[in-house]
Formats: structure tokens, sequence, C-alpha cells
């Protein structure tokens, strides 16, 4: 396979269908579950008949649409992880600033 028939091949992978999943229907609810979608890719050649290519794609759920009647609503997912990093950085952050703080004003008084 060569490095035209690699790139032609991974233009398939960005397609709506790797963004929107296909629609679930239940007592007349339909979910369109949605995902970000992202890659990149690189080749190149050196000598005759030499040929590389790379490439990468990364994807994650970022909510779906749920249609009620006529109603359409968008509901993000929760990145939960991304939520617990984050205040777990910002404990950890003022823990350390209060225990400087702290610190500061004992110097002083002594």
């Amino acid at each position: 396979m060569g490095l035209k028939d690699i790139t032609a091949s991974t233009a398939e992978l960005y397609t709506a269908q790797r963004v929107y999943s296909d629609p679930v229907e239940k007592d007349g609810i339909v979910v369109i579950p949605a995902a970000m979608v992202t890659g990149g890719g690189g080749g190149g050649q050196e000598a005759p008949d030499k040929e590389g290519v790379g490439f990468g794609l990364f994807a994650r759920p970022i909510g779906a649409f749920v249609i009620r009647g006529s109603e359409v609503r968008w509901v993000p997912a929760v990145d939960v992880t991304a939520w617990g990093l984050a205040v777990g950085g910002m404990v950890v952050s003022l823990a350390w600033i209060l225990t400087r703080a702290t610190r500061h004003r004992r110097g002083r008084k002594r």
C-alpha cells in the first residue's frame, strides 16, 4: 500500500458518522450522541520506494441532541475526570497558599 492509498483511506475516517452516532429511540424520545473527533497525520518520501506515514485520531463524547416531539435540546456530556483534576488542583493550590501565608505571618510575629 503506497502513501497515496493510505492518505486516501484516511479521508474515510473524517465523516459525520464519526461525530454523530446512530439515533436511539425509546418511548418517543430520540437521542443522537455526538463526539469531538480530531486527528492529524504526516508522511514523506526519501529515496525511491521509501515511503513513510503516521496518523492519529482522537475522539471523545461531547453530548447529545435529545428530541422529544418538536422540541430539540442539547445535553452536554460531563467529563468527570477533567472536573476532578481541576478541583483537585485548586484544592492543592489553595492549601499551599494558606500554608505559605500562615508561615509568613508566624515569621513576622517573632
